[in-house]
């Protein structure tokens, strides 16, 4: 997965949890000011995002910053699938969407979805966005499936907002990050050694 450059969008080391840990915190701190110190949730998100991240094999672990936003947290990885996915048979309707992406979602994480939407990054691949309800029903929370055209493949990119405060600001600009990713061989190589090692591949949702 390659992924441009992009203000506000600062990624953070992947070489271990801890050292993840540790500059999520560090970034959150900064981002957040003076009052930092005083909020114990920020150590709690960092150490929780990285090992998140860490145990589902992430790409990207990201804060995304505003100036009239709180910190947010962006996590990426990329799936293989059994099959390539067409996005416009599983979107046919909200109530539709939200009910065949749910239990794909799910691994995920975060348990409901608000509301499905479908796009195409400026690559041209499609993309299916949805919106949920954090799992502490604080904040804000939205995932982005971008699907490879060429490979049975998805990225998951997760956006979540401890707090909710400048939520379209910050998902505005993970929207336009995530627009610009492309997909790269490497990871095409992954998938297909996962599956000779016989590590079952995800299903998309029908």
């Amino acid at each position: 997965m390659r992924l441009p450059p992009a203000p506000g969008i600062t990624p953070v080391s992947l070489d271990s949890v801890e050292h993840t840990a540790a500059e999520l915190l560090a970034a959150l701190r900064r981002i957040k000011g003076r009052d930092a110190a005083r909020d114990p949730a920020l150590a709690i998100a960092a150490s929780q995002t990285a090992e998140l991240a860490h145990e589902r094999g992430a790409g990207l672990v990201a804060t995304v910053e505003h100036p009239d936003a709180d910190p947010a947290l962006l996590v990426a990885w990329v799936l293989p699938l059994d099959r390539r996915f067409d996005p416009d048979s599983a979107t046919g309707t909200a109530a539709g969407s939200a009910a065949n992406l749910g239990h794909y979602l799910a691994d995920a994480g975060g348990p409901d979805i608000r509301e499905v939407t479908r796009a195409r990054t400026a690559a041209g691949y499609p993309a299916v966005i949805a919106e949920r309800i954090p799992p502490d029903l604080v904040g804000a929370q939205l995932q982005v499936l971008v699907f490879d055209v060429a490979q049975p493949r998805v990225a998951v990119f997760t956006l979540h907002s401890m707090t909710g405060r400048g939520w379209l600001e910050l998902s505005a600009l993970a929207g336009r990050f995530v627009s610009g990713m492309r997909f790269s061989g490497a990871e095409s190589r992954s998938a297909t050694a996962r599956r000779r090692s016989g590590t079952p591949a995800r299903s998309a949702p029908r």
